[in-house]
């Protein structure tokens, strides 16, 4: 069996206006991380339901609110949220539970190939994109991977047991998103 099945798939894609967006890009975003993830949950179901386990997907805060030269990312990531209030509905009577954190700016080398990417889409300092992303939250810092690890612990316990269908952002309240 299997207790917990993380889905932490994630490639950011292209960064360009739909108009200037290469659909190649765009259909490798999607199909990388809207449909790595069917394909993993697809293969762990049978385990999960031998161990009334938990599946914890990880979308991202951009798939609650969109953003703007991203739109292949955020289907994506709105998509797998919609699959985890699906799967939630599916597997619930079988006992297993399904949710998603929504991570918002994690600091660490990804972001730092985000930032970069966006400054040269929009022909601006990455330290200005940098502070943009500080600024759109109220806590005006980025997230530590540690803060998502601790809530996939949190989701993966027994002090979760009755939760599922649910989204869990852990983003220092996004208050706007946009580029």
């Amino acid at each position: 069996g299997l207790d917990v099945l993380v889905n932490n798939v994630g490639v950011p894609g292209p960064t360009a206006r739909v108009d200037e967006m290469d659909a190649d890009a765009y259909d490798e975003c999607v199909r990388v991380n809207l449909g790595g993830t069917f394909r993993c949950t697809k293969a762990a179901v049978p385990m999960l339901l031998k161990t009334r386990g938990s599946i914890i997907n990880i979308s991202t805060s951009a798939g609650i609110f969109g953003y703007p030269l991203r739109s292949p990312y955020v289907a994506a990531k709105w998509g797998i949220i919609g699959l985890t209030k699906s799967w939630a509905m599916e597997l619930g009577a079988d006992g297993v539970r399904v949710n998603a954190i929504c991570p918002g700016s994690v600091s660490g080398p990804r972001m730092d190939g985000v930032i970069e990417r966006e400054a040269k889409a929009l022909g601006v300092s990455p330290e200005k994109i940098r502070i943009g992303y500080e600024n759109q939250v109220s806590m005006k810092t980025f997230i530590d991977a540690s803060d998502i690890a601790a809530s996939v612990v949190f989701l993966s316990s027994p002090a979760a047991r009755f939760i599922t269908g649910q989204v869990l952002p852990v983003d220092g309240n996004i208050e706007t998103m946009r580029a």
